[in-house]
């Protein structure tokens, strides 16, 4: 007899989907067992240069809740700050004060020997070095050929060895960079220094403009995938030497920056929430999420702090649209009646993972046209402490949705607010608020 293909219950693939954590993200090539990845964090400088100037006591405000998301892993390796102000320098004094262990604060210079000496005059034992490493960039913005700024750099990259500052060298728009003419050999004479001086150097791949591709197919430079493996092939470097620096001008930045560590390199440059230059940089909650979909059970990564930095930012006056991923208003809550119905059943029907045990954060409902009776059953429950069975045949629900009903045929087009919903309770349900006057 043929084999029954229909399971006796559902197929709902427990190992990819384990609802209490983020979906793993299972890749050909990748093995958490053995490949190192870690984050890196420029919030308090392509971050703040993109988006407004930092009080020190902003700053840091914010690096505390790096180091909270750092984790006793140290997830988030560094964090970038420039020198340049008093300001500045003020907050690496303050920065440093803190003792924390990660991230470790680093400077980010360009390749200019004034810039180094400001480094020299702190306590900073790494710094980037801007190294811009494109034509576009060498012609014409530094307005010389690619011998005298390659020279130019490896005479910047050889004082700050010799000075034991440790360097991550930042390949400035390789995304469009002659990657075997200029980068490659670039990057084998920078090796040859830090042998010199018996060091290693971390380069950082650097997609200024946000034009790279996450797929292997692509030619070079645009190839995320292929501009890595060539440079780990056809170089001494390994991953743990590279960093990945992209920009979201096309919406690409999270999927590049998820190409760079499956194909090698080790560390992911971010911002929080995505601040930065243009459309901004990689948003390091964004590559959390990756990161413990890569890992899985092997991240010790604690994701409610994500909250945490989402209402500082608020409270700094960013603006957080309400469609954003994971901490945007609406990203965990529904309109829709047929979402709500389901998620009445059984919330993994419309949850990926569930957000309050991952972030912290509630799933919710709001009330409009398309919210239906589900959606009226779904926001009493969420606020108040009764039970589904104790509700759902209850007449009264009916009355009040077609007082919703009411609202919209008249024209309504805004969603029922919290408060109008409250006073519906209280025509219709005193009981529950009389309840919750006597639990408080």
């Amino acid at each position: 007899m043929e084999e029954n293909s229909q399971n006796e219950g559902p197929e709902l693939f427990r190992d990819i989907f384990p609802y209490y954590a983020p979906p793993k993200m299972v890749y050909d090539g990748f093995d958490p067992d053995k490949d190192k990845i870690y984050l890196t964090d420029t919030t308090l400088r392509d971050g703040q240069q993109g988006w407004r100037t930092l009080t020190v006591e902003e700053s840091l405000e914010i690096y505390d809740v790096l180091h909270r998301l750092a984790g006793k892993d140290g997830i988030i390796a560094t964090t970038e700050m420039f020198p340049y102000t008093q300001k500045d320098r003020e907050t690496i004094e303050k920065v440093i004060s803190r003792g924390y262990t990660f991230p470790e604060p680093i400077g980010w210079i360009r390749a200019r020997e004034e810039d180094l000496n400001l480094i020299l005059q702190t306590e900073l034992k790494q710094t980037v070095l801007l190294c811009s490493i494109s034509d576009y960039h060498i012609y014409y913005k530094l307005g010389l050929d690619r011998r005298k700024a390659v020279e130019k750099y490896l005479s910047v990259i050889s004082k700050a060895l010799s000075k034991g500052i440790s360097l991550k060298v930042s390949l400035e728009d390789i995304t469009r960079t002659d990657v075997r003419g200029v980068a490659i050999p670039f990057i084998r004479k920078v090796q040859d220094l830090a042998e010199e001086y018996s060091t290693s150097v971390i380069f950082k791949l650097a997609d200024t403009l946000g034009v790279g591709l996450p797929f292997s197919e692509a030619p070079l430079p645009r190839s995320i995938p292929k501009l890595v493996r060539t440079i780990i092939k056809e170089t001494p470097i390994e991953g743990l030497s590279l960093e990945f620096h992209g920009h979201n001008d096309f919406h690409l930045v999270v999927a590049n920056h998820t190409a760079a560590w499956v194909n090698g390199v080790a560390y992911s440059n971010c911002t929080l929430f995505g601040v930065g230059e243009r459309a901004g940089n990689c948003p390091l909650e964004a590559m959390l999420i990756v990161y413990q979909e890569l890992m899985g059970n092997k991240s010790n990564v604690d994701l409610t702090s994500i909250k945490d930095a989402a209402s500082l930012f608020r409270r700094l006056g960013f603006h957080i649209s309400e469609y954003y991923p994971l901490v945007g208003n609406n990203a965990f809550q529904t309109k829709a009646g047929i979402h709500i119905d389901g998620m009445l059943k059984n919330p993994e029907v419309y949850l990926p993972f569930d957000p309050e045990r991952v972030l912290g954060i509630k799933p919710k409902v709001e009330i409009n046209s398309y919210s239906g009776k589900a959606g009226v059953v779904y926001w009493l429950l969420n606020n108040f402490n009764i039970s589904h069975d104790h509700i759902k045949n209850d007449k009264r629900v009916d009355l009040m949705y077609s007082e919703i009903v009411k609202m919209f045929e008249s024209g309504r087009k805004n969603p029922v607010t919290d408060l109008e919903m409250l006073n519906l309770v209280k025509s219709y349900m005193p009981e529950l608020l009389e309840n919750v006057k006597s639990e408080n």
